[in-house]
């Protein structure tokens, strides 16, 4: 995987969508559509499909690879999700890609009827999950992983890195039925390498240990995670990071035997709204095998409409950041 360390984006309009990264962090560009087109030379039933949106996620280097294998459905998610329904029970593996506002949002009711009823094999990959754009509400998809865990069957991916979107790939391909993934494009940070971490579908990760502080997170929260451990290593503050990709089906063994491994502060860290996404999820859990940890928080977004901006300044406000979510288990823990 080639990597290099990002730049510090300009905050312009172009930067509301930029990466993620922090200046000076590693990166790999993008890793999904690298994935893709890997995957795709072996398995020809593999399509490309999307909404007008195939430079934005990645998805343009489907096309130039396959280009008899890419559709440009245009500006017309609807058509787009039920078209794939069609391609996928025709037999073939339609990867479809758009923004999670609209993947979601847009085209809810085609693919509850026509994707998931059904349990067609179809991979819907979609881009700026959370807050992870500055333009505001029409942009920013921080209910989508609510809407999306009441879908029966559907299966719910929300990767941390680079690694884990890349590995993530050929894995929703091997899993028969439908798959909704959080896509990270672009310049995407790399940090898991670093902790000897395989994605697993279905599998919660423990990447590191710590006795004072349990965070359970996802997506680019588990990044964060990692970043607030090892500086609060500084004021002698353990942290421990459990990490799950897999929303849907959630590992509940995983997270249960985190838990009641030791009492200590369990924080549920994740890049969108505290309403129906993992931190409730992880509260069910636990309630349900009547594990009690020794004190329990949600790290996500407010239940209101976020503003827009330049990514840096609304994760410090909303409290996805490092330092403010540093400060935030500090206070806990008193």
């Amino acid at each position: 995987m080639n990597t290099v360390a990002a730049k510090k984006p300009r905050l312009t309009t172009s930067a509301m969508i930029a990466s993620i990264a922090s200046e000076g962090q590693r990166v790999t560009a993008a890793p999904f559509g690298k994935a893709l087109v890997e995957l795709a030379a072996s398995r020809p039933e593999i399509v490309g499909m999307t909404a007008d949106l195939g430079k934005y996620t990645d998805l343009h280097l489907f096309a130039q690879a396959y280009p008899e294998r890419y559709f440009q459905m245009g500006m017309a998610e609807q058509l787009l999700m039920g078209a794939a329904g069609g391609m996928a029970k025709e037999g073939l593996l339609p990867f479809v890609t758009t923004y999670a506002v609209f993947g979601t949002r847009r085209a809810y009711d085609f693919i509850h009827q026509v994707i998931a009823e059904e349990n067609l094999n179809v991979k819907m990959c979609c881009a700026l999950p959370g807050l992870t754009t500055g333009y505001g509400p029409s942009h920013q998809a921080t209910e989508d992983m609510a809407m999306m865990r009441g879908i029966p069957g559907l299966t719910i991916i929300d990767p941390c890195d680079a690694l884990d979107t890349e590995q993530a790939v050929p894995q929703i391909a091997a899993h028969q039925g439908p798959v909704y993934m959080r896509l990270l494009r672009g310049s995407v940070p790399l940090v898991l390498d670093e902790y000897d971490y395989k994605f697993e579908l279905g599998k919660a990760k423990m990447l590191r240990e710590g006795n004072d502080v349990l965070v359970i997170s996802s997506g680019i929260m588990t990044m964060r995670a990692l970043e607030v451990a090892k500086l609060l290593e500084q004021d002698n503050i353990g942290v421990a990071v459990l990490h799950c990709p897999t929303i849907k089906p959630l590992d509940e063994q995983a997270i249960v035997a985190a838990v009641g491994h030791k009492p200590r502060l369990v924080v549920v860290a994740e890049n969108h709204s505290v309403i129906g996404g993992l931190g409730e999820s992880v509260a069910s859990t636990l309630l349900r095998h009547r594990v009690q940890p020794a004190g329990f928080q949600l790290a996500g977004l407010p239940d209101q409409f976020l503003d827009a901006g330049a990514l840096p300044t609304l994760h410090d406000r909303y409290g996805i950041s490092r330092d403010v979510l540093a400060v935030r288990i500090k206070d806990w823990l008193r």
